[in-house]
């Protein structure tokens, strides 16, 4: 976590690549499947991107309110063009496990790392000319899941978001919550 913290405070950072999984739960949804997207306009040639040797989908989006203000846990929302019903196959699929569910309870991670730490196979030639591929080097990732379906239509739709322990119906021991009892959300506490 260190690197990209480094590199981003020195004089020519890079741009910085946020990456999206969205995992689905074998009880909930029917499978255990891994959707992986990035919003397609932060990549050199605005392709798919390689990181770790997975495969993130260039696909439109917007993710906001990831921003943590006044001591409270942030609700943020993720929106994800539907113009090509990649999204709506995706809640078709999950609905038919578990009607209306549209992928509530899945797990969503955001990655960020630096363009200087994309795999090779990313770049003309095979070799990344901002510097040296490094999947470890990443920001703190942060894993939220869907609390649910805020909108849903031809253009786009829209999840909001919530920590695992801010969901309904969720509690938590009656303890004083530190890093050290939680290293999880140990790297949100700074």
């Amino acid at each position: 976590m260190a690197k990209p913290i480094s590199e981003t405070q020195s004089i020519n950072p890079g741009s910085v690549i946020e990456l999206f999984e969205v995992t689905t739960d074998a009880a909930l949804h029917g499978s255990t499947t891994t959707y992986r997207f990035h919003d397609g306009t932060n990549n050199i040639n605005n392709q798919n991107i390689i990181w770790n040797g997975n495969t993130y989908i260039a696909i439109p989006l917007e993710a906001d309110g990831f921003k943590y203000s006044n001591g409270q846990l942030p609700r943020p929302t993720l929106t994800i063009s539907n113009a090509t019903n990649v999204i709506t196959a995706i809640l078709l699929n999950v609905n038919v496990v578990t009607p209306g569910n549209d992928l509530t309870g899945a797990v969503v991670t955001r990655i960020r790392t630096l363009v200087r730490f994309l795999d090779a196979a990313n770049f003309t030639g095979g070799t990344n000319p901002y510097g040296t591929p490094d999947p470890t080097a990443e920001y703190a990732k942060e894993i939220y899941k869907i609390d649910r379906k805020s909108t849903e239509n031809r253009a786009a739709v829209q999840f909001e978001l919530a920590a695992s322990f801010d969901l309904a119906n969720v509690k938590i021991p009656l303890r004083i919550c530190t890093k050290e009892l939680f290293p999880s959300i140990g790297s949100f506490i700074q």
